[in-house]
């Protein structure tokens, strides 16, 4: 119980941000809040757990929903917010002005693979279609070894339990490698999530650079 306060009570208020790392989380989440109020108060958490630890926010542009919660809450603590925002989708996913540094680009491609290239770590909140497909292309790039960055599940209020049991599920029927786990961390709050990502390390001989570098390779991970 002690280890969730601090993002219990990151939740409450908005944190001061602490001096830039120079490292970015790319945080995948919903353009809509969803009817669970603990999902809002996990992206505020999250996004204060990001601002104490000077850690830069990469996500999908939009100023609604979980998306528009995290971006805000990190933009109103003084930390750094790039957005990647396909122009097609701005009338549905930008109220307002727009937030932080934001780059409009034309597909949908373009905007993950430069939100991938941005980011140190990943992070999945609640959200829908997109969020999954944001996740399980990412988590797939690892296993093909195009990059090891590490991806993180935000399992709040028990939204991801579902998914969790799916991919154990897989494992046992050998669908999905022993190292699966290593894959994709799991944690039920925003502190404990971050540290579990700060502190993963890649399993020995994770990336394959070499495979990936001729024409058409999806994006090029130098940091990896």
């Amino acid at each position: 119980m002690e280890a969730a306060a601090p993002a219990a009570a990151a939740a409450g208020t908005t944190t001061a941000a602490a001096a830039f790392t120079g490292e970015y989380a790319c945080v995948f989440c919903g353009s809509k809040e969803g009817q669970t109020p603990a999902f809002a108060a996990a992206a505020k958490g999250l996004a204060n757990v990001l601002l104490q630890r000077g850690l830069g926010l990469v996500y999908g542009g939009g100023t609604v929903g979980l998306m528009g919660i995290v971006s805000r809450t990190v933009q109103d603590g003084g930390g750094k917010v790039f957005g990647v925002i396909p122009a097609a989708l701005m009338p549905r996913e930008v109220s307002g002005a727009m937030l932080g540094d934001t780059v409009v680009v034309g597909t949908m491609h373009e905007r993950k693979a430069l939100m991938a290239e941005k980011a140190h770590f990943f992070i999945a909140l609640p959200g829908g279609f997109g969020t999954f497909e944001e996740l399980f292309e990412i988590i797939t790039w690892v296993q093909l070894g195009i990059h090891s960055k590490p991806i993180g599940l935000l399992n709040v209020a028990g939204y991801y339990d579902p998914l969790v049991a799916m991919l154990k599920r897989a494992h046992e029927e050998g669908f999905i490698a022993d190292n699966w786990t290593d894959l994709v961390l799991v944690a039920d709050e925003p502190e404990a999530m971050v540290e579990k990502l700060l502190a993963h390390r890649p399993p020995p001989g994770l990336v394959d650079q070499k495979s990936w570098a001729g024409p058409g390779r999806p994006l090029s991970l130098s940091e990896s």
